[in-house]
């Protein structure tokens, strides 16, 4: 006879889990505990981030995004980058009028590390896409010192 384990709780867990991804993509969803949500906002764009030698780098997808809605800010070594999209196509024709539109707002937060040097972050706007490059500080070379007797 084979024996199958029970997990009476593990479909509530799992029910759980659906429910908190789900409300991720909620409007303010998470406003309210602003300490540990690093995603909050209408929508969410998808996000690359890519340590190099000398830099950080981050790519977010923003398309339908004019750059002059994209407002970033560097405070207390949390960068954020917050903004809006605003698109609508319309579309007529004898025999109907089609309109779509795309709003929303979205934040992000992003925690960087020590070794950022915050004067020195740049942002470039290209084909939708944002590229934020946040060099890293001059470490301070080792030194030999001398002891004295």
């Amino acid at each position: 006879m084979n024996m199958i384990r029970q997990e009476p709780w593990g479909i509530l867990r799992n029910f759980q889990q659906e429910m908190n991804r789900l409300m991720q993509d909620w409007p303010n969803a998470g406003a309210d505990n602003d300490d540990s949500s690093v995603v909050t906002g209408h929508w969410v764009p998808a996000v690359d981030i890519k340590e190099e030698a000398n830099q950080f780098l981050i790519h977010v997808d923003l398309p339908g995004v004019n750059p002059e809605d994209i407002d970033i800010t560097m405070d207390n070594g949390v960068l954020m980058l917050k903004g809006s999209r605003h698109w609508e196509k319309e579309e007529r024709r004898d025999e109907y009028r089609r309109t779509e539109r795309v709003r929303g707002e979205f934040y992000r937060r992003f925690a960087l590390p020590d070794t950022a040097n915050a004067d020195g972050i740049k942002a470039d706007y290209k084909n939708g896409v944002l590229l934020v490059s946040i060099p890293k500080q001059e470490k301070a070379l080792p030194r030999r010192i001398a002891v004295s007797q």
